[in-house]
């Protein structure tokens, strides 16, 4: 899927995404600001969580719970050191568990990933505009 969309749809390309996914795990690409959590917030509101969401620059990773339990890991490795620091974090683990997972900044893992993913490369193209690329 290759869409161009305005922020305000941002709730329905977060349900398209979601009908569209084969695997629960979506890598996102994008420069700072692009809206890789924006879009990551609206995917999280549409598995019905209403848990505030937020991103995980400084910890790395954040925990939502739907309304029926199941856990939802949002990743932002911007500033993982190296692999190692995700072994140290138990990201092996959540990886190969069949909970949903948005990763930002996925390349910082890539011998961790395995082949079941989808990937989303956001643009930024002007003012409340995005292009997205859906995998």
């Amino acid at each position: 899927m290759t869409v161009e969309y305005r922020l305000k749809e941002v709730d329905q390309i977060a349900q398209q995404i979601l009908e569209l996914s084969n695997y629960k795990t979506i890598l996102f690409q994008g420069d700072l600001g692009s809206g890789k959590t924006t879009l990551i917030k609206a995917l999280v509101k549409s598995l019905g969580s209403e848990d505030y969401v937020s991103s995980p620059t400084f910890s790395l990773l954040n925990e939502y719970k739907t309304e029926d339990g199941e856990t939802i890991y949002h990743m932002d490795l911007y500033r993982l050191k190296n692999e190692i620091e995700a072994f140290d974090m138990g990201l092996e683990e959540i990886l190969e568990n069949d909970s949903w997972k948005f990763i930002e900044w996925p390349d910082k893992i890539n011998s961790l990933l395995g082949t079941d993913y989808h990937s989303a490369t956001i643009i930024s193209t002007k003012e409340n505009f995005r292009h997205l690329e859906f995998n």
